[in-house]
């Protein structure tokens, strides 16, 4: 072994030899569970929300005055938030894995290596808005907003994983644009749709701690205008089913939609008739990320057959200098 070999260089090409070259196994793997992860942490914080822990670490960065976990004297509730912060470092972990999984492709697949990029950059800022939603106490309008980020991020973990198994994205439609247009709007429709979710949430009972003040709204109006783009993604979806159809194009992700929706519609219309129970309203939020991750990969569906049609990408290795 020549001191080439042996020293930092030698050692980094050896380790840089182990990642992948193509989309294997292990790509696949490192996606689905970038996605998992992101509506694990959805489900997660509906659950310190709903069981009224918002508050069990009542300061950021640490958990309480001059300790970063929790003590027994904060109880169940600290344990649930401080038990929400630990995943941070099992999002780092899968983050990390999943940008090292690209690193080798990221000259032929550049597409997945910023989708890891931006998720890895994205960790500190939502630990930082997390924060600042303790410090503000809970602050409707500053847990909303970390709501949103984490539907960014559904959409992008969502995005890596049709990227992985579709390839890169083609510059030729594969819909009419009628279809395509329905599509659009239907996606415009869902971001509303979760907007108005977050303000309802807001209005209702679950603010995450009994001291938290409410965002204003009257619960049953905002319900109403809640429900109102709900239906109308609702609608449109029947439309885009009915033309992939009736069109022969790829039907399985807009099936996948809308069974999404049935099921949201369904527990939306429970929950609202039985008092807003808390495990309704969690699965209710875990639906919201499945819904925006469905209507991501059906968006993907408009680009071109080609890249749709043919098998996952052998990406030649990128150089690692």
């Amino acid at each position: 072994m020549t001191n080439a070999q042996a020293g930092p260089a030698g050692i980094l090409a050896r380790l840089l030899d182990y990642l992948p070259a193509t989309i294997d196994r292990r790509v696949r793997v490192v996606a689905w569970a970038s996605l998992a992860c992101q509506l694990l942490l959805v489900g997660t914080g509906g659950l310190v929300r709903l069981t009224g822990s918002g508050l069990g670490c009542p300061t950021w960065p640490q958990c309480s005055a001059g300790s970063f976990v929790t003590t027994p004297e904060m109880g169940l509730h600290g344990v649930i938030e401080f038990g929400n912060r630990l995943l941070t470092f099992v999002l780092v972990i899968v983050v990390i894995a999943a940008f090292l999984a690209v690193f080798r492709m990221r000259r032929v697949r550049r597409d997945l290596f910023w989708l890891t990029f931006i998720q890895g950059m994205s960790i500190p800022f939502q630990a930082v808005l997390g924060g600042i939603s303790v410090l503000a106490k809970l602050n409707p309008y500053v847990v909303g907003s970390h709501f949103i980020v984490s539907m960014v991020l559904v959409r992008i973990t969502a995005t890596l994983v049709y990227r992985v198994y579709n390839g890169p994205r083609g510059d030729s439609p594969a819909t009419p644009r009628w279809h395509a247009a329905v599509t659009r709007v239907a996606a415009v429709f869902v971001a509303i749709t979760v907007v108005l979710g977050i303000l309802t949430t807001g209005a209702g009972p679950h603010a995450g701690d009994a001291n938290t003040h409410r965002n204003g709204f009257d619960p049953k109006t905002i319900e109403v205008l809640h429900a109102v783009p709900a239906f109308a993604v609702f609608a449109l979806t029947l439309v885009l089913v009915a033309g992939a159809f009736r069109l022969g194009l790829q039907h399985r992700f807009v099936l996948m939609l809308l069974g999404v929706e049935v099921a949201q519609i369904i527990v939306g219309l429970v929950q609202a008739n039985t008092g807003l129970p808390a495990f309704l309203v969690g699965a209710h939020l875990v639906l919201a990320g499945l819904l925006v991750a469905a209507m991501t990969a059906v968006t993907h569906t408009l680009e071109n057959d080609a890249d749709l049609a043919k098998p996952v990408p052998e990406a030649a290795v990128s150089a690692t200098a």
